[in-house]
């Protein structure tokens, strides 16, 4: 698995293509001085993952040998995936076209969604802007206070596509835990799911950073404008030490193993600059990019095959029990279920 990022506990990653042997006959200095790198951005303006983004793009270059210019540019579309598979299949693969995306987008493909035309593995992971806990929220007037009324009461949560949290957590909480979240799919970015929360399109957002609560509407929890039903990490966030904790909610080992792989952080050191690969970074253009890295180590060693099988991660979406997916976030994904709605255009 790629090292340079914590899948779970990260709240935006940077990242690109580089061919280890990528333009041998320039210096990065060199390669980079006098050009435009380009950070597009997985989601649409005004929410959080463009806030990080647009603040990084300000340094970056700072930090690139040549000193190059970084232009943020929004693609906005499936909860990352538009803007993954541009990467893996169309961008420039010389360093000069970064990512800013979602931490879910290293398990779709894992997931089997066929939306996901790139292979994880092979994009260079460069770092992230913070370690983080999601949380899950409703409106004040959705009647929906505690997280105990999901498992009676159906409640719509908007989310940005497939690719993201706000998909992935409440899919996998209805499919592990058994409630009623109906996930509306198809918009832009975070902050137009806070808006569609205040017009009462839906109920709340499940899968929301915390620290993305914090940064743009932190005025809804002061004004008890909305209610945070649980909290997705291994450990209670420091500042909401009143929230819930859906480790509280694992009844078995297996879905203790699950929760621990779906929430949990990596596990490996952090490890910046040229000494995370092996005899040094890359030669040529390649090495400005990668010397960038400073991300926490993503690695799960053994842990991780046991818990994906155990998750159902590699099995088929129509695997026993009547046809309904194995795996607890809906692997497979052919066509729309039934906690899924599209978003009227």
């Amino acid at each position: 698995m790629p090292r340079g990022m914590s899948v779970r506990g990260l709240a935006l990653a940077l990242l690109t293509v580089v061919p280890v042997a990528a333009a041998q006959a320039q210096g990065p200095a060199e390669f980079f001085r006098g050009k435009t790198v380009d950070l597009y951005i997985a989601y649409s303006a005004g929410g959080a993952y463009d806030l990080y983004a647009r603040m990084i793009a300000r340094h970056l270059g700072k930090h690139i040998p040549g000193n190059p210019t970084v232009v943020p540019k929004n693609m906005e579309g499936a909860g990352g995936l538009r803007l993954a598979n541009f990467l893996y299949n169309a961008a420039p693969r010389d360093g000069t076209a970064l990512g800013a995306t979602s931490r879910s987008t290293v398990f779709e493909p894992m997931l089997g969604n066929k939306a996901a035309q790139y292979d994880a593995a092979k994009f260079t992971w460069l770092g992230s802007a913070n370690d983080e806990v999601g949380v899950c929220v409703s409106w004040h007037a959705s009647g929906i206070t505690r997280f105990d009324q999901l498992f009676t009461k159906e409640m719509t949560v908007g989310s940005t596509g497939t690719g993201d949290d706000t998909y992935q957590f409440p899919r996998f909480v209805n499919n592990v835990l058994g409630t009623r979240m109906k996930i509306i799919t198809g918009y832009p970015g975070g902050n137009d799911v806070s808006i569609a929360i205040e017009r009462g399109e839906v109920d709340g957002r499940c899968g929301w950073s915390w620290s993305a609560v914090r940064s743009t509407r932190m005025s809804w929890v002061t004004e008890k404008k909305i209610n945070l039903l649980m909290q997705f990490s291994l450990a209670k966030h420091a500042e909401l030490p009143d929230v819930p904790l859906i480790m509280e909610r694992a009844t078995t080992d297996e879905q203790r193993a699950m929760f621990k792989f779906i929430f949990a952080p990596g596990d490996g050191p952090a490890v910046s600059g040229a000494a995370r690969h092996p005899g040094g970074p890359p030669a040529g253009a390649a090495e400005g990019v990668h010397g960038y890295d400073g991300g926490q180590g993503f690695s799960r060693r053994g842990r991780q095959g046991t818990v994906r099988d155990q998750a159902g991660l590699g099995r088929s979406a129509r695997e026993a029990r009547g046809g309904r997916a194995q795996d607890p976030a809906g692997a497979g994904r052919e066509g729309r279920r039934a906690d899924e709605v599209r978003r009227p255009r």
